[in-house]
């Protein structure tokens, strides 16, 4: 990549410089030059982002129940996904990943039902993603869930993880059930967590305990990604140690509370950023969810201690972090995962703002070129295949999703 405009990590900003990729990673970030070249004076080059907490196949929920606190919301959102097929999953899934990558996402930490058909999207669209099967005690039996978890195998570019939908939606026994499974298969639980006042509620009365609390007495709090956290104390951040923010779901759904984000940034927690699904964003565009994410902790907390840069680590070093990745900076070593977004739309250029232009005014539609594990997964010629099959893709659902 040859003579790139700017390559910006959240901690340093590097002007007219080439970056060389060989075998899937940054093999050099400057003078360098070696291989085929792509020129890239016009853009500016960031790492892959990540969405760290989505449920993909929801996409066609978007804009169905919009204006609903999230409690009656999940009462309906339930109801409609009893009818969902595992072909509906699949397809939607697809139409998703389309979305996700034309966008600059990367990577995406899945929470559904279908995980076997997003080991097959990963592959054939090139993207990297996590996903299992859901503990969810009143869809599905949770022996039923835990064995077939166990058929999911680490590949390339896919990661078995144990999704629990929530403390609220499952018994402490299968609560105990994903914790074993996650230590016998090596990885981490993902989990809402704290997510309403109610659930505080609820969660105290029935177990005398908070969330959080209750997963550190079941020793499961080491082993989780937290999503939501807004209802958390402050000494229940000794017990967290992977946290996920969606503030636009969270604003939409009238979540209220607050993600602490400051305080986490003191205890060194692995601090993450998601859209969740486009039934509560509505978008799956980790550019808007950075700028939000800066936003409403301004908001909140009356000032600015939380910056630009904050949010951009959590969408790239640290959504890596969280996959045990070596990536989310443009260094030599790490993995080439990369988005290339055109300079012309960040203006005023100037290295001084260039960070600030990309946190509070890009969008996914500046994103011209992808590269995932050093290959090209999205360019021009791409995006007219995309186009062509996200035609079909509605098509197909229009025909078959109530």
């Amino acid at each position: 990549m040859k003579k790139c405009k700017y390559i910006v990590n959240y901690d340093s900003i590097i002007e007219d410089s080439n970056i060389v990729i060989q075998d899937g990673k940054i093999k050099e970030v400057g003078n360098y030059s070696e291989g085929d070249e792509i020129e890239c004076n016009q853009y500016i080059v960031i790492p892959g982002l990540v969405n760290a907490h989505t449920h993909t196949p929801m996409i066609v929920l978007r804009g169905y129940y919009d204006d609903a606190e999230l409690t009656l919301w999940l009462e309906k959102m339930w109801d409609f996904e009893k009818e969902f097929k595992q072909s509906w999953m699949d397809l939607a899934s697809e139409l998703a990943i389309i979305e996700m990558l034309s966008k600059g996402t990367t990577a995406f930490v899945d929470m559904y039902f279908n995980p076997e058909g997003i080991e097959k999207l990963s592959n054939m669209y090139g993207i990297r993603a996590a996903a299992g099967y859901t503990f969810l005690d009143n869809l599905y039996d949770p022996y039923e869930i835990d064995k077939k978890q166990r058929m999911l195998k680490k590949k390339e570019m896919f990661y078995p993880i144990v999704n629990v939908h929530s403390i609220y939606a499952n018994s402490l026994n299968t609560l105990k059930l994903a914790k074993q499974l996650a230590k016998e298969t090596d990885t981490w639980i993902h989990i809402h967590v704290s997510e309403t006042r109610k659930e505080i509620y609820e969660v105290k009365k029935r177990y005398g305990k908070f969330p959080v609390e209750l997963l550190h007495d079941y020793e499961i709090d080491k082993l989780s990604q937290m999503v939501h956290l807004g209802w958390v104390a402050s000494w229940e951040l000794n017990y967290v140690y992977k946290a996920t923010h969606c503030p636009t779901s969270n604003m939409k759904l009238a979540t209220a509370g607050f993600f602490p984000f400051k305080e986490m940034l003191e205890k060194n927690i692995n601090i993450t950023l998601g859209t969740d699904s486009a039934a509560s964003n509505n978008s799956l565009d980790m550019f808007r969810e950075m700028k939000n994410a800066v936003l409403l902790q301004r908001h909140s907390y009356w000032d600015a201690s939380i910056k630009a840069y904050h949010a951009f680590r959590s969408a790239t070093f640290e959504g890596y972090k969280l996959l045990g990745i070596k990536g989310g900076k443009i260094e030599k070593d790490y993995i080439a995962d990369l988005v290339l977004l055109d300079k012309n739309y960040l203006y005023p250029l100037r290295k001084d703002r260039i960070l600030s232009h990309i946190v509070y005014n890009a969008v996914g539609e500046y994103v011209k070129k992808v590269i995932v594990n050093g290959k090209m997964v999205y360019d021009e010629e791409k995006a007219k295949i995309f186009h062509t099959r996200r035609l079909e893709l509605l098509s197909l659902i229009d025909q078959i999703v109530p």
